[in-house]
Order: C-alpha cells, then sequence, then structure tokens
C-alpha cells in the first residue's frame, strides 16, 4: 500500500471550500492503493470560515489526521498578518518533519487554497527526497487584479502579490506535478514557468458526492439563519461574491429589471437570494453583490447575506430554492467549485459564465440548466439579458418542481471517478 501525507489545513467541520476535494477523495483513496494520512490546523485557530459538524459523517474513520496550532490571530492582525498559511507555516514544517522523518511516505499532496505552505514541498523534498503534487484550485499568484483600481483589490494586495510572487517561483522550480480544477491554469504556468513540462500536468475538475445530499436529506430541517417566504418564486445563489462578477450580475439584474418593468407579478413575488458572499468573520463581510441591484433598480428584489452557512444547510436551501442562479467571474480560468451541487439539487439553473469555461462543458455535457456565456470582449449584451427576463418568466409560470440532468454523462464528476483520476496521477509521478 502506497501512502501519501495530505496537506489541507482548512478540514472538517470547516466549511471550506478548498477541503471539499480531499473530503470526497478520502472514503475511495484505500481501496484505490493510497493509504492517507492528513495535517490539518486546529478548527480553535481558524476564522472566517462556518463549521458544519455533519461533514465529519463523510470522513471514514480510519483516517489519521494530525492537527497543528497556527498563532493566534489576534496577536498576529496586529502586525497586519491573518492568512492561516503564514500563521500554521512553521507549525506544518515541525509536524511535516517528525512525519517523513519517522514513516515512509511516497508523495505529499498539496490539496489547499492555502497557498504558502505550498512551499514546504520543495522543502520536504530536499530534506526527505519525497516528491510532492500541488492542488490548484485558485491562482496563487494572482495577477488578475493588477490592473484594477484599487477599491477593486483585495485588502493589501500589493504585499500579498509579491509574497506570492515569490514563494510560487521557488516552489515551482521543484515540484512534480501539477493537478488543476481547468485547463487556464495549467496554460498560465506553462507560460509563466518555461522549465514546467506538460506532463506535469493533469486537469482534474472537482468531484460531487450523492452522499452530501443523503445526510442534508437525513440531518437538516431548517437553516438557521434565513428562512425563505415559500410563496413568493426564491431564486438562490450560493457561494462567495466579488468584484469580478460583476459582469455576470449586471446582465442578470438586467433581466430581471426588465421582467419587473413588464410584469407587476415579478416585482411582488420574485426574491433573489445572495448568501455567504465573503470569506470574512460572521458579521463584517462588506456587500459586492447588493450595490449592483441597488444601482440598476432592483435592490428590493435582492438580498445578499455575506455570512455563510453550514455546508448541509446550504444543500437544504438549494433543495428549498424555486430556481437557482451561479454568476461566473471576468477571470477565465475561474471555476465554481459548487456547481454539481447545483445539478444535483434538479432545480430550474441559471448560469452565467466565460465561454471557455468548465463550468460551460460541465452544463452542457449534464444537459441541464440555461447557460449563457460572455467572450473575451466581456459585455453585457442585450440578448443575454433578454434570456436572463425569460428564465425569471419561465421560473415564476412553471408549476414543475424538478428538473433532472443526464445522470449517466455527470457520472464522469463523481468523486470516485475524480479520486481515480488522481491516483492515477499520483502513480505516474511516483514511477518518474
Amino acid at each position: 500500500m502506497k501512502k501519501v501525507l495530505v496537506i489541507s489545513p482548512n478540514f472538517p467541520p470547516v466549511n471550506a471550500a478548498d477541503m471539499q476535494r480531499i473530503r470526497h477523495s478520502l472514503p475511495y483513496f484505500e481501496k484505490m492503493g493510497w493509504e492517507a494520512e492528513v495535517i490539518a490546523v486546529d478548527i480553535e485557530c481558524i476564522e472566517s470560515y462556518s463549521t458544519d459538524e455533519l461533514l465529519n459523517k463523510t470522513i471514514p474513520d480510519n483516517i489519521k489526521v494530525h492537527w497543528v496550532k497556527a498563532y493566534d490571530v489576534k496577536k498576529t492582525r496586529k502586525f497586519g498578518l491573518g492568512s492561516l498559511s503564514m500563521r500554521s507555516f512553521f507549525q506544518y514544517r515541525k509536524k511535516g518533519n517528525e512525519l517523513l522523518a519517522s514513516k515512509k511516505f511516497d508523495l505529499v499532496y498539496f490539496t489547499t487554497t492555502a497557498f504558502h505552505v505550498m512551499a514546504l514541498g520543495r522543502y520536504w523534498k530536499q530534506k526527505f527526497g519525497v516528491p510532492f503534487i500541488l492542488d490548484i484550485q485558485d491562482p496563487w499568484r494572482n495577477d488578475f487584479y493588477l490592473d484594477k483600481p484599487k477599491d477593486e483589490r483585495p485588502p493589501k494586495f500589493l504585499i500579498s502579490y509579491n509574497i506570492d510572487k515569490y514563494l510560487e517561483m521557488y516552489t515551482m522550480k521543484k515540484v512534480d506535478g501539477i493537478i488543476s480544477v481547468s485547463q487556464g491554469y495549467v496554460d498560465m504556468f506553462l507560460d509563466r514557468y518555461n522549465y514546467l513540462k506538460k506532463d506535469q500536468f493533469k486537469v482534474i475538475p472537482f468531484g460531487y458526492s450523492i452522499v452530501d445530499f443523503e445526510v442534508a436529506a437525513s440531518n437538516i430541517r431548517q437553516c438557521d439563519k434565513i428562512n425563505l417566504d415559500e410563496s413568493k418564486t426564491n431564486i438562490v445563489y450560493i457561494g462567495r461574491g466579488g468584484h469580478d462578477m460583476k459582469l455576470a450580475l449586471t446582465i442578470f439584474f438586467k433581466g430581471l429589471k426588465q421582467a419587473i418593468d413588464k410584469n407587476v407579478e415579478v416585482k411582488e413575488n420574485v426574491k433573489c437570494w445572495f448568501i455567504g458572499t465573503s470569506y470574512a468573520i460572521e458579521g463584517q463581510g462588506i456587500k459586492t453583490i447588493q450595490p449592483i441591484a441597488e444601482q440598476l433598480g432592483v435592490g428590493d428584489n435582492v438580498e445578499e447575506v455575506t455570512d455563510r452557512i453550514p455546508f448541509f444547510e446550504s444543500l437544504y436551501m438549494l433543495k428549498k430554492a424555486k430556481a437557482l442562479f451561479v454568476p461566473g467571474s471576468t477571470d477565465k480560468s475561474y471555476t465554481a467549485s459548487k456547481i454539481y451541487q447545483y445539478v444535483l439539487a434538479k432545480r430550474p439553473l441559471l448560469a452565467i459564465f466565460y465561454k471557455n469555461s468548465s463550468i460551460v462543458s460541465i452544463l452542457k455535457q449534464a444537459n441541464t440548466g440555461t447557460v449563457l456565456t460572455f467572450d473575451d470582449d466581456m459585455e453585457a449584451s442585450q440578448d443575454m439579458a433578454d434570456k436572463c427576463e425569460q428564465f425569471i418568466i419561465s421560473t415564476i409560470n412553471c408549476s414543475k418542481s424538478t428538473y433532472e440532468y443526464d445522470e449517466i454523462a455527470f457520472e464522469k464528476y463523481s468523486a470516485r471517478s475524480m479520486t481515480k483520476a488522481q491516483v492515477e496521477f499520483f502513480d505516474q509521478i511516483i514511477d518518474k
């Protein structure tokens, strides 16, 4: 049995998007010839994310998890340092040294968006001779905001950018393999670092697990923070917001405004919910969606809740909605990690994404939903707004409660299939 040391700072019961890949994979690793041990950060040291104890039900009992601490954020924030990966870096190094010195591991697998700890891959490779793979779910060095105005950039962007630029370059020189959620990230790295080779990469989208909806159905009867008025037509989005989604949101809100202007029933009955849009700690999130709605004259029909909700409550909310909406980013490599949950919820679905996004092909293969795409010119066309209007009107008038998807075609994105792709890449890398 081969052994992999998994680096995932966020881990159940923490409800973070970047741990979903490993959460879905752990039930299958051993069956596919790999024994996994995980290093994660103690939940008491993590802020900004909600927790969901039900997530623990999806982790096999035999998985060994090593918990490490992180420096107290209340103290480090005084020096402008809140990043989990920086606060836990030295604790990770110590625990990794202990495990790699005492046990035989064939591979170290970083599956996280807490990027700074990825630099330990090169350090451990030099110290212990163990190859490492990075799972790139978001950009590490993110050039997207370089040409954006200051008010659209994340806090302390330039400081973070330069740290990320150096650490990414340092790490990539010795990386053995890179898993990416999209081809866009692969092309970006190949263009950025001419010493990387195509056979070092494997595009593996996120996967889905039917078990998640089974757990939600058995345990969740309400959402504690949000109560949908079932007499209204509730259109729901659960996920992050951000200025990079302004184009898709503008298109949708223009369609909503057209529908309101033509039909008083829309004004009175349609409510669009945007939930969990900020990664900030509870009560401190800044709304990035509501202002766009208000500017376009549809603020009364839109409700943005920046606080995140527990994972299984989010599945419950998707099932309670009359319809679902997923806005895409103008970052061409962006992929929505929860798109599978939207499909599995079996509700009328509207998605607006860049034309070459992996989300577009996933939804088309699933043969479900209304998919609108924008081109490289990043413009909101009148035709797209018209189609959003049509979607909203049809949602009001439709008595059908569920929409099916092509289960056979969709199987290729199951957790089992995605895990199989990962372990095949593991084998390829260690064989080299």
